[in-house]
């Protein structure tokens, strides 16, 4: 009896042992699991304004991604050069810590194009922007818009810079803004150089990091159309708004939505492209 006593006891023991052991065990496979999951979202954004506006206007996107737990730092582009812009973006892609999702809105698109060939990136956001290939320019895609295509109301150049009329701005740029917006917009313009106009793109980044585009369907500035045919090219994952050229304004909560999918995604799809290209 003693002995059986002695044997039960060790059995008991043994078991307990191993059960201890499948908690703790079970425990790392679920921070680990956690933790892969925590490093594959890219936590830091970074927001590129496009021509006629500055960095201001990405407000509401900036709070809806800061309130998700991401790091956001908006550009202030000077828009007189393609060059200067692409620089002055650079340097806040090297301040991060970590990769980095680049984000652009019109112009904005070709300040990334560029910009985004740092090895730092991870992904690029076309938010109804210009997805330029090697050798183009914003002039280059907009000299002679098809038949029928809304042409934005530019003023003549004055010292190299342009600026929409005032008073055509709100139903050309910020068709669904409010009025009060869209004329304090329209009234704070920053003046666009022709030669940020002008500049060439020296290699796309989308032809190998992952891209995502926000394509805006009432837009007055940029064609749909044209946007389809950029974001068709890029190989983008494509998301629609019914929405104005200023969707950052008018839509945040559907900009943020794009931004995220992106970080989410962006690491997985370069892993899978980088695996696709070892098998071939």
């Amino acid at each position: 009896m003693k002995n059986n006593a002695i044997a039960i006891g060790v059995r008991t023991r043994f078991i307990y042992g191993v059960l201890a052991i499948m908690t703790i065990m079970s425990g790392i496979g679920e921070n680990t699991m956690a933790q892969t999951k925590s490093t594959a979202v890219v936590k830091n954004i970074v927001l590129v304004h496009g021509g006629l506006v500055d960095g201001s206007g990405w407000e509401a996107v900036y709070n809806v991604l800061k309130k998700d737990g991401y790091t956001v730092t908006t550009v202030q582009n000077p828009t007189i050069s393609l060059a200067d812009d692409v620089a002055v973006t650079k340097r806040a892609v090297a301040a991060q810590n970590g990769p980095v999702i680049l984000v652009g809105h019109s112009y904005g698109g070709a300040v990334i194009t560029e910009a985004g060939n740092d090895p730092k990136v991870a992904g690029l956001v076309y938010i109804a922007a210009f997805a330029l290939d090697k050798g183009e320019s914003v002039s280059s895609l907009i000299k002679d818009p098809p038949p029928g295509a809304p042409v934005p109301p530019l003023l003549p150049p004055v010292d190299g810079f342009l600026l929409l009329d005032k008073a055509k701005f709100p139903a050309s740029f910020a068709g669904d803004v409010s009025p009060e917006k869209a004329e304090f917009m329209a009234d704070s313009q920053v003046p666009w150089g022709v030669n940020a106009l002008g500049g060439t793109i020296s290699e796309a980044a989308w032809k190998a990091k992952p891209t995502w585009y926000l394509l805006t369907t009432e837009d007055r500035m940029l064609p749909p159309d044209a946007q389809r045919l950029m974001s068709k090219r890029a190989g983008a994952t494509v998301v629609e708004v019914k929405s104005s050229h200023a969707v950052y304004v008018s839509h945040p909560q559907a900009v943020a939505h794009i931004i995220e999918e992106a970080a989410r995604g962006a690491l997985v799809a370069a892993k899978k492209g980088a695996t696709s290209a070892a098998a071939d």
